[in-house]
């Protein structure tokens, strides 16, 4: 039997979107029951025809689905009357007051960390595609290379400029049409250059790039993360709450192993898991011949023991490496590649399974009743 304060601590970590504070708090979660696999919650908005429904939906189902032997979540949806929205009201100046962690990214804003529990597998490859992929597609996105001591975004989007700073102090990040990007690559000297920094001093600079950085009003923010499972892996959950975590591994056992490390420390640390990308997953020739030259199964294996989406198989391609090289991301190349469709097809099943939140938001369109209701009288 699954104890309440243990689907509520998960709960608490789902946020209002507009608001920045979870759910619980809010006093959103009125009723909670759990009973043979399933859990049954009512959920209190401040309207019941809320825009921020299916997005809050979404994250709970995702949230609690973390929990060992639940397989079923059901929501009944119900109105706040005026003392619960008097006291969400009051909850949230409070913690506008008073937010202990101010960083520079909007609560509505979609986090996806790239991870995988080794080096080699492809991570800034596909966090750098997505970033653009996402761009292409007119969202305003953030790329943040949190990979410290490997950087290597920079290249991979064929920048050599540097970083500057406004007159408030704050890192402006290198800019290419809707698309920012911060690297401690755009700070070193060159990407020869050894940073060598101790774990403390790893989670500071993450703290850094997220609260003295002037990012504008990002739609996503992708960030790339270091292998492994250290400090900013484990500083992330607690500086970003709405962070996801996209895994990816190679189609070989042994990567598969390692990247369920990484997978764990998200559900302990309750990071949803996004989905699985196998990245390296076959060689294409240009005549069409498939090699599985790394093996085969460690995205399927990583998907199921997780009960998480296999998003992609992404394949190596003749056409996309040596362009790639010389800072031309796959998704911007002219030719068409094997590669070049699975990445584009995992932009869009991105944008399907975290979609960007609205601009209507749920207190905004409670003025609106109360300013229709106030005229009438």
């Amino acid at each position: 039997m699954i104890q309440n304060d243990i689907l509520l601590k998960h709960l608490s970590t789902v946020m209002d979107p507009e608001l920045g504070v979870n759910i619980v708090d809010l006093g959103m979660v009125k009723n909670l029951t759990y009973n043979d696999s399933e859990i049954t919650i009512d959920l209190a908005l401040t309207i019941a025809e809320c825009p921020m429904r299916n997005q809050i939906e979404s994250e709970i189902k995702r949230k609690l689905k973390l929990i060992e032997n639940v397989k079923e979540v059901k929501i009944n949806v119900v109105a706040m009357n005026k003392e619960d929205r008097a006291a969400l009201m009051s909850v949230a100046r409070k913690n506008a007051r008073e937010k202990a962690v101010p960083t520079q990214i909007n609560t509505r804003t979609r986090v996806i960390a790239i991870g995988s529990g080794k080096g080699g597998v492809g991570k800034s490859t596909i966090s750098t595609n997505l970033a653009v992929g996402l761009e292409k597609l007119g969202f305003t996105t953030g790329l943040l290379d949190a990979d410290i001591w490997g950087f290597s975004i920079p290249r991979l989007l064929g920048i050599e400029g540097r970083l500057e700073a406004n007159e408030e102090k704050k890192i402006i990040p290198y800019k290419k049409g809707r698309l920012e990007v911060v690297s401690t690559g755009l700070i070193a000297e060159d990407e020869d250059t050894a940073l060598m920094w101790r774990g403390l001093m790893l989670s500071k600079a993450l703290e850094q790039f997220l609260f003295d950085v002037a990012w504008g009003n990002l739609d996503y923010l992708v960030i790339d993360l270091p292998p492994g499972t250290g400090d900013i892996q484990m500083a992330l959950g607690r500086l970003l709450p709405q962070t996801e975590l996209l895994v990816i591994t190679t189609p070989q056992p042994s990567a598969q192993k390692v990247a369920t490390r990484v997978a764990d420390m998200a559900k302990r640390s309750f990071i949803p898991l996004l989905g699985v990308v196998e990245n390296m997953s076959y060689f294409e020739t240009s005549d069409k011949n498939k090699y599985q030259i790394f093996g085969k199964g460690g995205g399927d294996k990583l998907a199921e023991k997780f009960g998480i989406p296999l998003l992609s198989k992404v394949p190596i391609s003749e056409t996309s490496v040596e362009e790639s090289e010389n800072g031309i991301p796959i998704l911007l190349q002219e030719d068409e590649s094997p590669t070049k469709n699975a990445l584009q097809d995992l932009v869009t099943k991105i944008t399907k399974v975290l979609p960007p939140v609205s601009d209507e938001t749920c207190t905004g369109r409670l003025a609106k009743v109360l300013e229709e209701l106030e005229a009438d009288q």
